[in-house]
C-alpha cells in the first residue's frame, strides 16, 4: 500500500478523491434496470419466475416463491445449537437498542383555545431485503436482523423478506431460522432488481410494501432509487467504507484487520487509515499485505485495497478530525489514546466505534445499533436504518372559536401577500360568524 504525507500535494488529491466518490449511476444501468422494474410492474409473477430462472434458479416455480412452514421448520433442524445461542444474544441486543428510538405522539394545549400535535403510526407493511452473496452460499443474517427488528419494534402490521434463492431454488436454513426469529411473516425466495419491484408494485404472490429496506448490489440500489416515491425507502447506499483514526497507541495488526473487513465486502469498497505515526503506518501497510494471503475472499478484498486503499500520515489528530468531517465516512474508527475526548469534534460519520476493542464487526453483528448506515458522504445528511424508518407522522391541529378569531387577520394578510385568494376566504368566511 502506498503511504501520504499529509498535507502534501498527492495527499490531497488522494484524500479529495476518495471523499468525492458519489453514487452515481451508469445510464445503461438506470436502462436496464428501468425496463425490469416496468416489466415487473406489467407482468407480475411471471415476470419475477422470468428472472429468478435466468439468474438464480433455473427451476423455480411461483408455488415454490414463498418459503413453506415446511421449509421453515426442517431449517431449524438443520443448524446448530451455537448459532441459535449468537443468534439469540444478537437480537435481544438489538432490539434494546432500537426500543429506544421509538416515537411517542404527543399533543400541546400551552396556547389558549388550541390544540396542537403529532400522532406516530407505523407504515402497514415492510419490505426486507437480504443479499444472496454468492449464490446464497454465504447467508447474510444479520442483514435479516437489521431489518425485520426495528420494522417489528415499530409496529409493522405485516414484514415480508426476500434474498434469492440457490440454484436448486432452496434457502439456507440460517437465513429461515433468522426470519422466523424476528417475526417476519412470509419469505420469498428471488432477489436483486426484480425483487425490488415485486416488492414496490406487488404481484399476485408477493404484496405489496409501504417500506423496502436493507442493502444490495448496484442493481437493488439503483432500482430501490427508481422506486423512491412510490414506496419509502431506507436509503440509497453505495460501496461499504472505513476510516480509520489512529496515533502511536494503535496496533497495527488490529489496523490492518480492520481495513481488510471492509474490503473483503466489494472491490469498490474503501479503507482509509489516518495516522499520527508514521511507524504505525508503514507497520499497518506490512500487515495489510500479511493477512490478505491469508483471507477466503483475498481476490475481492485485494482489488478494494488496490484502488481505494490508502493510509495518510498526518501531523497532527485535528486534521485527521477535519479529514474525516469531510470524507463523512460510513463507519469511522477511533484507535487513540484518549477516543472519547474527539467525539464532539465529529459532526459526519455513520456509526463511530471507540477504541482498540470496539472493531467495526462488533456493530455489524451484535453490539446493537443499525449496520445500515449512509455510505459516500451520505452521512453529512442522512442517518441508519431505525425504527423512524417504518414511523410515518400525522400533524394534529384545532382551534376554538377565540383562538381563530385571534390569529385571523395574520393568516388573511399572509395569504394575500402569497396572491392565495381562496386561502384568505376560506378564513373571512368563518369571520362573519
Amino acid at each position: 500500500m502506498r503511504i501520504y504525507t499529509y498535507p502534501s500535494k498527492d495527499a490531497r488529491r488522494r484524500v479529495q478523491q476518495l471523499a468525492a466518490r458519489d453514487l452515481g449511476f451508469k445510464k445503461k444501468d438506470v436502462l436496464a434496470v428501468t425496463r425490469i422494474l416496468e416489466d415487473v410492474r406489467k407482468n407480475g409473477d411471471a415476470a419475477v419466475i422470468r428472472y429468478a430462472r435466468k439468474f438464480d434458479a433455473p427451476k423455480i416455480t411461483t408455488k415454490r416463491l414463498p418459503a413453506t412452514d415446511a421449509e421453515i421448520k426442517a431449517a431449524g433442524k438443520q443448524v446448530d445449537r451455537a448459532f441459535v445461542r449468537s443468534l439469540n444474544k444478537a437480537i435481544g441486543q438489538i432490539e434494546t437498542f432500537h426500543r429506544q428510538q421509538l416515537p411517542k405522539s404527543w399533543m400541546d394545549t400551552s396556547r389558549d383555545g388550541t390544540l396542537l400535535g403529532q400522532m406516530v403510526h407505523p407504515v402497514d407493511a415492510a419490505g426486507v431485503y437480504v443479499p444472496g452473496a454468492k449464490g446464497g452460499t454465504t447467508p447474510l443474517v444479520s442483514s435479516v436482523l437489521m431489518g425485520a427488528i426495528p420494522a417489528r419494534i415499530a409496529g409493522v402490521g405485516k414484514i415480508v423478506m426476500t434474498t434469492p434463492s440457490r440454484k436448486d431454488g432452496s434457502l439456507d436454513p440460517h437465513l429461515l431460522v433468522a426470519a422466523k426469529r424476528v417475526g417476519i411473516d412470509a419469505v420469498y425466495k428471488i432477489g436483486s432488481a426484480w425483487a425490488i419491484g415485486a416488492l414496490a408494485y406487488g404481484t399476485r404472490t408477493i404484496p405489496k410494501a409501504d417500506v423496502i429496506v436493507g442493502p444490495g448490489n448496484l442493481f437493488v440500489t439503483l432500482a430501490k432509487k427508481i422506486v423512491a416515491g412510490t414506496v419509502g425507502i431506507d436509503m440509497i447506499a453505495g460501496p461499504s467504507e472505513i476510516l480509520i483514526i489512529a496515533d502511536q497507541t494503535a496496533d497495527p495488526e488490529h489496523l490492518a484487520a480492520d481495513m481488510l473487513s471492509q474490503a473483503e465486502h466489494d472491490v469498490l469498497a474503501s479503507s482509509v487509515l489516518l495516522t499520527t505515526s508514521k511507524e504505525v503506518a508503514r507497520a499497518t501497510a506490512r500487515q495489510v499485505d500479511l493477512q490478505l494471503a491469508r483471507l477466503s475472499r483475498q481476490a475481492i478484498a485485494r482489488a478494494s485495497i488496490k484502488q481505494f486503499g490508502t493510509i495518510v500520515v498526518v501531523p497532527n489528530i485535528q486534521t485527521a478530525i477535519d479529514i474525516a468531517n469531510d470524507f463523512a465516512p460510513e463507519h469511522l474508527e477511533l484507535i487513540v489514546e484518549e477516543p472519547f475526548n474527539l467525539l464532539s469534534s465529529l459532526k459526519n460519520a455513520g456509526a463511530i466505534f471507540v477504541g482498540p476493542y470496539t472493531p467495526e464487526p462488533v456493530g455489524d453483528y451484535i453490539a446493537g445499533p443499525n449496520h445500515v448506515l449512509p455510505t459516500a458522504g451520505t452521512a453529512r445528511f442522512s442517518s441508519a436504518l431505525s425504527v423512524e424508518t417504518f414511523i410515518k407522522k400525522t400533524s394534529l391541529i384545532h382551534y376554538s372559536r377565540d383562538a381563530f378569531q385571534k390569529d385571523a387577520g395574520d393568516i388573511i394578510r399572509l395569504a394575500e401577500i402569497e396572491g392565495l385568494d381562496a386561502h384568505a376566504n376560506a378564513i373571512k368566511v368563518r369571520q362573519k360568524k
